[in-house]
Order: C-alpha cells, then structure tokens, then sequence
C-alpha cells in the first residue's frame, strides 16, 4: 500500500462486497432504501482540485457527489433523506471518512488502494462491517 493518498484519484469500478444490507440496516436506511441498494454496482470517481476532494457515485438511478475539505467537518444529506454530519482525513495512505447522524450514531468509511491497485473500502457502524472491492478503470 502506498503512502500516497493521490493513487486514491481515479475511476473505479465495483467488484464485490458482502453484508452491505446489514450495514445500511444499522445506519438507519429503510428497507425500500436497502431492496434498491441491493443491486447496484456503482462507479466511483475520485479527484480533487485545489485542496477540496471530490467523490462522484454513478448509479444507474442518480449521481451522488460529495465535496470535502481535509480536516475540515462538513454537513450532508444522504441519499435516502438522513442529515449527517462528517469529516475525511488522509492518513497513511487511507482515506478515513468518519460520519454521526442525527441521532449520534457514528459509522466509519476506510478507503486505500492495495498491493494489486484496488480500492479497498472497509465500512462500520455499530456491529455491522461491510467490505467492498473495485477495481481501477483503465
């Protein structure tokens, strides 16, 4: 794993993941929320430009874009409605995306490319951990 949060910057495609119902389950996101999540593949596009981060999510029913700061706390809405409030930081090579909703509950997102160029995302909330794989758009 590089030390170098800029190979995180590209296009990915995903590959596979597990307990992703579990996980949306205890952040709260209702269950005609997870049915429609179930499916979905999405692509993630990582850039940035003068010092603000940008992740694009491209699903087949919307796009979802979020804009951050390093360090720096920032409000949202999600895509199901929650109100949450998070903040990214960059360490080691890992992108470390912690989030509290409304009700204080905190999840945790760690994104980092691996030995073989592949995102790795390790995401938790409470006793639910999902893991997901993508693999770089060429």
């Amino acid at each position: 794993m590089s030390n170098n949060i800029e190979i995180l910057k590209g296009t990915w495609d995903y590959v596979d993941g597990d307990n992703n119902d579990d996980y949306l389950k205890e952040l709260g996101v209702g269950m005609m929320g997870r049915m429609m999540a179930k499916g979905l593949k999405p692509q993630l596009i990582i850039s940035e430009k003068d010092g603000k981060w940008i992740l694009c999510t491209k699903t087949i029913f919307k796009i979802i874009t979020l804009e951050f700061t390093p360090d720096v706390e920032y409000e949202e809405t999600t895509p199901d409605g929650r109100q949450i409030k998070g903040m990214v930081r960059f360490e080691d090579g890992k992108w470390i995306q912690k989030m509290l909703n409304q009700n204080n509950k905190e999840s945790m997102i760690t994104r980092w490319v691996d030995e073989n160029d592949q995102l790795q995302i390790i995401s938790k909330c409470g006793k639910a951990k999902v893991h997901k794989l993508y693999k770089r758009v060429q």
